[in-house]
């Protein structure tokens, strides 16, 4: 496939000068507003003209890319640059992974017989044949006395340092304490909890005792926390009884009561005497884990479902996706390679364990030796601002709702996250001068790594790096140990600015190969064209543009794209739009064809943030739609919900939600 081969290239040199410049007066001086900085660049942009490649607004230096974990590795293989290290990756995937589990320090109680067991069978390989693990040891294989956790929330400015002999100390007594009560290897754990120390603690000590952890979000209503209870076979759940956010206290225990949960384990930070009344047979997380019980890790075949995560879903059964002790793995190769992540890095993302960054992030900081710092409260507000600060995060990871939040709140100034060396970004598709003014952020020393996947990948298909130059909202190369081709309806590769449907190439460890409750042939599989070489491809569903010089741009998913009054247009533009009024918290715009055929009727889907009038909501927002993108895109219908569904990587699922109007309709 065509990429980018390194930072020499010559293409930067096009009017790079200019902006270079201009960064280095932004570090000297008293720093000139963001928005000069953004009408240069797009001067850069224009100047270069359209069949350039997108204008990079970082590119590494030599000591940057010696010194990166790619950069060692490339020189160590005496390859001649990333090119060369991705080929050799997809064309001798044995070797590579061989290779990558060496580096990530990955622990056996018996090694593997083989890397992969068939290689033949592209498509159900059996990855690491003959092997026993535990995928927690691997977390635990670095000096106890390092920090593997810094805690923080948004009601106060201390911050909690958790070793990792504490945190394995805490995993183990969660280990002990389940079988204490009964649970067995193989039974089934929920948490419904935010992202917290005691979070990740359950979490590794569910895993460590054999059992599966069934990771619900805990956004979600007590309807949903039901059905994916029931789909997950939970035996138990460990909840907390209410915490804060943005100011808001939102109570927990309350919703487990209301679903009709499950034996409770309930976490009160509050002490006891302020404590919920529990249900009989429920239990304070206090006395769960008071005895000191000796525990031995369970140890698994590689194919031991260790997690269980949910696509979202309203209109039916989410789609439920088992993780197991090889999709770690994936996660940390993606953390340490891609994302530069090494020994003693502070490494943030605002997530939660229902998503699949939040296993992503405990695994990706663990099995490398760093620490992941972990807010409590709405990483939206000028606390979460400090927190990254003062935590000395170096790698912090976000989604783009977050970082327009950032840029319309005014409090965060130029370079005020000056140790931050990466940033990176999934979710949903960026745009330019939102991520030119993440990276001002840190001063332009920091590349942002767009990085899109999903759950069923255990991490990335498509990502960037620190040895290529970084473009805001672009890609540079498809993730170490994978490949994909960007076909059109006729299934035919794409051309270059040409925009396709994404499939990938397996195999690859990570890539999810049986669904609890669906075909998984049926949805990732069957009716999928072939690659070049008449080998199998695999369905992801997202929508990619080819651009000049290997770079990729995302479109979002691949039924993103509406056609309103003759022109098409993305959801992620009108969302954009709709999304800077105040009354508007979060917004999903679909296009819908009212009788099922004739043109596209554009439909918007909003979440508010304050009580509000819906025909004057709708009238304000038509206006707003055509006074800033164009007066032919007419709104069609506004509807308010209280909550947007996303699949398990947060993706907005505009799909269910067209599908959804049809059926109401």
């Amino acid at each position: 496939m065509a990429d980018i081969s390194d930072a020499k290239s010559d293409y930067h040199l096009v009017g790079y000068d200019r902006w270079r410049k201009y960064v280095e007066r932004s570090r000297t001086v008293d720093a000139p507003p963001f928005e000069e900085g953004w009408a240069l660049f797009q001067d850069v942009v224009k100047a270069r003209g359209p069949a350039a490649p997108p204008t990079p607004a970082w590119v590494p230096d030599a000591e940057t890319v010696e010194s990166s974990n790619l950069g060692r590795w490339i020189a160590e293989l005496g390859l001649d640059d990333y090119r060369a290290l991705h080929a050799w990756s997809v064309s001798r995937r044995d070797e590579f992974w061989s290779a990558a589990i060496d580096r990530l320090g990955i622990v056996f109680h018996r090694a593997p017989d083989a890397v992969i067991g068939d290689p033949g069978d592209p498509l159900y390989p059996s990855w690491l044949a003959g092997a026993r693990l535990n995928i927690v040891a691997s977390c635990f294989s670095r000096s106890p006395e390092r920090t593997a956790i810094l805690a923080g929330r948004e009601d106060s400015a201390d911050l909690e340092r958790i070793s990792y002999g504490e945190l394995e100390h805490r995993a183990h007594s969660v280990a002990a304490a389940l079988k204490r009560q009964g649970l067995e290897p193989g039974d089934a754990i929920a948490l419904y909890m935010p992202m917290t120390v005691d979070c990740v603690a359950a979490y590794l000590g569910i895993v460590k005792a054999g059992c599966r952890v069934v990771s619900i979000a805990d956004s979600f209503a007590a309807a949903e926390l039901a059905r994916r209870l029931r789909i997950g076979s939970a035996k138990t759940l460990i909840t907390v009884d209410r915490y804060s956010r943005a100011g808001k206290e939102i109570r927990l225990y309350d919703k487990v009561r209301e679903a009709g949960a499950p034996r409770a384990i309930v976490i009160n930070d509050a002490g006891e005497s302020a404590g919920p009344r529990l249900r009989d047979g429920d239990l304070a997380w206090n006395d769960f884990v008071a005895s000191g019980d000796e525990f031995e890790s369970a140890v698994s075949d590689p194919y031991d479902v260790t997690n269980v995560l949910f696509s979202s879903g309203t209109t039916g059964d989410p789609k439920a996706i088992p993780w197991t002790h090889l999709t770690p793995i994936k996660c940390a190769m993606d953390g340490r390679f891609h994302h530069d992540i090494r020994e003693g890095d502070v490494v943030a993302w605002p997530t939660n364990i229902g998503w699949m960054m939040g296993p992503w992030l405990i695994y990706a900081s663990l099995l490398n030796g760093a620490a992941m710092a972990l807010y409590e409260g709405a990483a939206a507000g000028v606390g979460f601002r400090r927190f990254v600060r003062d935590a000395g995060v170096t790698m912090l990871g976000t989604v783009p709702s977050l970082v327009r939040a950032w840029q319309a709140s005014g409090d965060y100034s130029f370079d005020c996250w000056p140790g931050v060396r990466v940033f990176s970004s999934t979710g949903e598709p960026s745009n330019p001068h939102d991520y030119l003014w993440l990276m001002s952020r840190a001063g332009y020393r920091a590349p942002v790594i767009e990085y899109c996947g999903g759950t069923e990948i255990g991490g990335g298909y498509i990502t960037g790096t620190v040895v290529q130059p970084a473009s805001p909202a672009t890609f540079t190369t498809p993730a170490l140990g994978l490949d994909f081709h960007i076909l059109d309806a006729s299934g035919e590769p794409v051309g270059e600015g040409e925009a396709g449907e994404v499939f990938l190439a397996p195999p690859s460890i990570g890539l999810s190969e049986t669904l609890l409750n669906r075909d998984h042939d049926q949805i990732y599989h069957a009716g999928c064209p072939t690659g070049p070489e008449g080998r199998p491809l695999r369905r992801h569903g997202d929508e990619l543009v080819r651009l000049p010089g290997g770079y990729f741009k995302s479109r979002g998913r691949a039924d993103d794209t509406m056609n309103l009054g003759g022109i098409k247009v993305s959801a992620l533009e009108l969302e954009r739009v709709v999304d800077t009024h105040p009354a508007v918290y979060e917004s999903a715009a679909v296009a819908v064809q009212p009788g099922g055929e004739g043109a596209d009727a554009l439909v918007v889907y909003v979440v508010p943030s304050t009580d509000a009038d819906p025909a004057r909501l709708r009238s304000e927002l038509g206006r707003m739609i055509a006074d800033r993108l164009n007066p032919l895109f007419k709104l069609h219908d506004l509807v308010l919900t209280d909550w947007l569904p996303r699949t398990a990587s947060n993706k907005l699922l505009r799909r269910e939600l067209r599908d959804r109007y049809l059926a109401s309709d």
